[in-house]
């Protein structure tokens, strides 16, 4: 195993790891005692998933977040520096991928050290496989603003892109919210707008489906209020 800094996926709920990753994942997680993660219980309950054998107690934690500053990240990756693997292990999906992993990365980046994303689900890529829509231009656009004002000027702009660029459009909720932003995307958007709700992705709730604005507007919704959710909409 080199060393270098591993971009660990991890899965996108409560999904069997054998279903979304590699066994190679695991061989290469077993030797790692480093590790860069947004939550420490959910990371060491990760890892019990990959092999319940691994010990916790030998292995150092080190948290990042949003608010972790460059000289912070930079600290982190002393090991490395000393010639040990580290893995950076994010909340659901891929590290660094609307993630604070990019920080960390763009840190190893600028100090010349080796990076190694691992294969494993990633919802935007998924979603976008699963839509239908453009896969060769598409933009993630995070989440949209809270203020209903800002949130529909916001959807406009995404949907004109939609039809100007040729280009799909991605975006996120809290899951609490999935039902405002999706009433909301069916007050604002033209008829012929195709909206897919890609929900659950890989869990057993998984829900992907596509239709106009003008035809959801007759199907009876599914029930969006607790699961991770990636609404995409594209040109008529």
């Amino acid at each position: 195993m080199e060393n270098a800094l591993y971009l660990l996926p991890v899965t996108l709920g409560d999904t069997e790891i054998d279903n979304v990753l590699p066994s190679y994942n695991r061989e290469i997680i077993r030797q790692i005692k480093f590790f860069i993660v947004e939550n420490v219980r959910s990371a060491r309950r990760f890892l019990k998933k990959v092999d319940r054998d691994i010990n916790i107690d030998e292995l150092t934690f080190y948290l990042m977040d949003k608010h972790t500053d460059a000289a912070k990240m930079a600290s982190y990756l002393k090991p490395l520096e000393e010639g040990n693997a580290i893995g950076v292990i994010s909340e659901a999906g891929c590290p660094a991928v609307a993630d604070p992993g990019a920080d960390v990365v763009a840190v190893a980046q600028r100090k010349n050290l080796r990076v190694i994303p691992m294969v494993g689900p990633s919802s935007i890529i998924m979603s976008v496989m699963g839509s239908g829509f453009n896969g060769q231009s598409f933009a993630f656009n995070g989440y949209l603003p809270i203020e209903p004002a800002e949130r529909t000027k916001r959807i406009k702009q995404l949907e004109t892109r939609a039809y100007t660029e040729d280009q799909t459009q991605l975006f996120i909720e809290t899951p609490y919210r999935n039902h405002k932003m999706l009433e909301e995307l069916l007050r604002t958007c033209k008829p012929s707008t195709r909206l897919c709700i890609a929900s659950g992705i890989t869990c057993a709730e998984e829900y992907i489906h596509t239709h106009t604005i003008a035809e959801w507007k007759k199907i009876k919704l599914h029930d969006l209020s607790k699961i991770p959710t990636i609404f995409l909409i594209y040109k008529g």
